[in-house]
């Protein structure tokens, strides 16, 4: 054990104003090693008993208690370094775990502090996964089925020797199918790729070439297209003269007074006339829309 003044027997003198007298130094509790943690910790929850909640020796044992025992939440985080997560992010929820362990731990019952600690710290670095591991939020219902559904569709597949269908996992998991097919619709949310990773090759693209090549996008003509069908049934039932204009003005691109020469007409008429005519076809488009 490190030479360190012992819990109950440090002098009150000895110690800093600010460290009740019979704890240890903070620079003592870092240094002390998690075999030195596990013969402390029952020492300090007795102490901690004792104590009037709130009071500075309460807070500071309480504090002591969660440095001594931080080895605890490296192990836990350690279980989780393949994730694509901060090491200090984990360690820091992990805490948030251990210091819930402290403040519910009941010596009394007999049961090892590290035992009862791990599945708060444990629990604590699962809900940060689960809270943002997701590229797309979805409610926590389905996320909480997405690992029901992984499991098994393990099962299933090693017993079927194949992909279970959405019917086959309702049956197996007890729900509806529509609650299934929820969950698995929701399991694509989990992660995203950047539209510029490589697609997988196949037979016809076997270049590969990246995902945004593949994807699909607006035809800036189909909107054109689309005018020109709901323009059809509106241009038919224009006058003769008027559809003559309209394909003098547009189709061959002649002006207003080229068009009341080849028409007789004066220019101010032709002018007129194609508002008219517009204003006409616009009233009818609208209506269609």
């Amino acid at each position: 054990m490190p030479q360190t003044e012992s819990v109950t027997d440090a002098p009150a003198d000895a110690l800093p104003g600010t460290v009740p007298a019979g704890l240890p130094r903070p620079a003592d509790v870092r240094a002390i090693t998690p075999q030195d943690a596990r013969e402390l910790t029952p020492v300090l929850f007795e102490r901690l008993a004792a104590l009037p909640e709130g009071g500075p020796e309460h807070q500071y044992t309480r504090t002591c208690l969660v440095e001594m025992n931080l080895s605890l939440v490296h192990y836990a985080a350690r279980r989780f370094r393949g994730r694509a997560a901060d090491m200090e992010d984990m360690v820091q929820v992990g805490t948030v775990g251990l210091i819930k362990a402290i403040d519910r731990f009941e010596p009394a019952r007999g049961v090892r502090f590290s035992a009862f600690a791990i599945p708060y710290v444990v629990g604590e670095i699962k809900r940060f996964f689960r809270d943002t591991s997701w590229a797309v939020h979805v409610p926590r219902r389905l996320q909480e089925l997405r690992i029901d559904l992984a499991r098994a569709g393990e099962r299933l597949a090693h017993d079927l020797n194949r992909a279970p269908t959405p019917s086959e996992l309702a049956q197996y998991l007890e729900l509806d199918r529509e609650e299934v097919v929820e969950g698995l619709y929701a399991c694509n949310g989990y992660s995203a790729d950047s539209l510029d990773a490589p697609a997988e090759e196949d037979e016809a693209r076997p270049s590969g070439g990246a995902v945004a090549a593949r994807l699909g996008h607006e035809d800036p003509g189909l909107e054109k297209a689309e005018n020109v069908q709901a323009l059809k049934p509106l241009l038919e039932g224009l006058e003769e003269r008027d559809r003559r204009i309209l394909h003098l003005r547009f189709g061959e691109e002649m002006t207003q007074t080229q068009i009341a020469t080849a028409l007789g007409l004066s220019q101010m008429q032709v002018s007129r006339l194609l508002t008219r005519i517009l204003a006409s076809l616009r009233a009818g488009m609208l209506e269609e829309n």
